[in-house]
């Protein structure tokens, strides 16, 4: 006699159809543009009802915002920053990793989605701001505090200023498209960056 078929827990079908509305928004964002995106084609594209999207998200910002998270969380970014005892050379990997990161056409599109829409969301950029900025910018704090107890920043560097110093210029080289993104640039910004933090000579 065949073994009764058992039928698929809810939260795992609720959690499927999440994964695949995530991934349905995503690609979708970079084949058409934020423009173009729709909740109905996301809908469609995850073989889910609208209702189902707006069960969870708000607004189509909320949702890509997700979608984003999910994947650089699936793809085990957002981890501690190297710390070889070398914070220049550290940070020229961090920031040509991001440089790489911004040049990737599966990224841009999506990332220049959502940082247009946190400029015109106000709740979307709270919700960047306490689940995607604030723990990164709390990581690259915690390797300049490492270099600040090896005495290769002075002691009295504000930390969020310099954060700003070190990985502000590509975002905004890259969001305004003023000149080359160049892992060569991210090493100038490194090497600026670090004279200005530097302990003084005695």
């Amino acid at each position: 006699m065949p073994a009764p078929k058992v039928a698929p827990d809810s939260s795992r079908r609720s959690e499927t159809a999440r994964r695949a509305i995530l991934a349905a928004a995503f690609d979708l964002v970079g084949e058409l543009g934020y423009a173009k995106l729709s909740i109905e084609g996301i809908a469609a594209a995850a073989g889910v009802g609208k209702q189902t999207i707006y069960r969870w998200w708000p607004s189509k910002g909320a949702l890509l915002f997700d979608a984003f998270l999910a994947l650089t969380t699936d793809g085990g970014q957002g981890g501690a920053l190297p710390d070889t005892g070398d914070l220049a050379a550290d940070l020229k990997l961090v920031l040509r990793d991001t440089v790489d990161e911004l040049h990737d056409p599966r990224y841009d599109l999506p990332m220049r989605a959502l940082h247009t829409e946190i400029v015109h969301d106000p709740a979307l950029a709270a919700d960047y701001a306490t689940r995607l900025d604030g723990p990164v910018r709390e990581l690259k704090k915690e390797r300049l505090r490492a270099a600040q107890r090896a005495g290769q920043l002075a002691e009295d560097v504000d930390l969020d200023v310099a954060v700003d110093l070190i990985f502000g210029p590509l975002l905004n080289r890259w969001l305004q498209r003023t000149g080359p993104l160049t892992h060569g640039y991210a090493d100038q910004v490194v090497d600026t960056a670090l004279r200005g933090l530097r302990p003084r000579e005695a």
